[in-house]
């Protein structure tokens, strides 16, 4: 499927595009891609807003902020995301769970792309009207689909390993 159409069927069943995705074998750079994918959207979900502050405050050359803006998503939020994944693999270990660290970390960096047309409206609604209340809702809009897709994918990850072991 392609990608924009596994990211709407992802808001009507998270899990079962998890399922489908964990299904078509354990291929790391393929989640790699699905997270680089994602940081790159984000960063241009970003840039308006990099674009209105350039425009307020001159000190800072637009260039200079879409420069660092690059830097944090492209190469600092995978390094981070990986350590959430990490740090999610030991969390199951603990509960119990046996969920492979390859499930939890593709089922949140898919979490992370379904979720960037909310970070995309969320670039909009910084760059148009600002700071303030519709900002602080889409931005809570956008937290609460990355856990839900990530919680379903984990859900799916975890019916699949335990199948797995039976």
């Amino acid at each position: 499927m392609a990608l924009t159409a596994d990211i709407a069927a992802t808001y009507r069943g998270p899990g079962r595009v998890v399922a489908r995705l964990l299904g078509m074998g354990r291929r790391e750079d393929r989640a790699l891609l699905v997270l680089l994918l994602a940081g790159v959207l984000i960063f241009v979900a970003q840039a308006p807003y990099q674009a209105r502050l350039a425009h307020l405050d001159p000190e800072v050359p637009l260039s200079a902020a879409l420069y660092w803006s690059a830097l944090v998503w492209v190469f600092v939020f995978p390094l981070l995301c990986y350590a959430l994944a990490a740090l999610a693999w030991g969390v199951s270990r603990l509960a119990r769970r046996r969920i492979s660290g390859f499930a939890i970390r593709l089922s949140l960096f898919w979490a992370l792309l379904s979720a960037t047309p909310a970070a995309l409206l969320g670039g909009l609604v910084a760059a148009f009207i600002g700071a303030g209340p519709a900002l602080q809702l889409v931005a809570l809009l956008w937290l609460a689909l990355v856990l839900w897709f990530w919680i379903a994918g984990l859900r799916v990850a975890a019916v699949g390993e335990a199948d797995d072991q039976e």
